[in-house]
């Protein structure tokens, strides 16, 4: 079965940085595009970044010059480097892997980010 496994969240001061960790288990980790989703309180899920097979990078407009998206296939990890933080930051932020054909989309349970002003 499938897990994605989140680590990194925590509680943070504005300004500060945050790491993001999430290990993939049971797939072929190389062939998915791995990402970032997060939702803040009361609101919907949104993307944050993506990572492709092939590594290029796509940002939600409101992280750009500030997150960082990695991955490192050997590890079977993605990374969310996380700079200089806002309180609408806030958020619990989900690991997802994602493939076309055949179609497989997973989550992982999520880990909570909060920055305070």
């Amino acid at each position: 079965q499938v897990q994605l496994v989140e680590s990194g969240g925590g509680l943070v001061q504005a300004g500060g940085s945050l790491r993001l960790s999430c290990g993939a288990s049971e797939i072929t980790f190389s062939i998915y595009r791995m990402g970032w989703y997060r939702q803040p309180p009361g609101k919907q899920r949104e993307m944050v970044a993506y990572i492709s097979s092939d590594q290029s990078t796509h940002y939600a407009d409101f992280v750009k010059g500030r997150f960082t998206i990695s991955r490192d296939n050997a590890k079977k990890t993605v990374y969310l480097q996380m700079n200089s933080l806002k309180p609408e930051d806030t958020a619990v932020y989900y690991c997802n892997a994602w493939r076309s054909f055949p179609s497989r989309n997973h989550w992982g349970q999520g880990t909570q980010v909060t920055v305070s002003s």
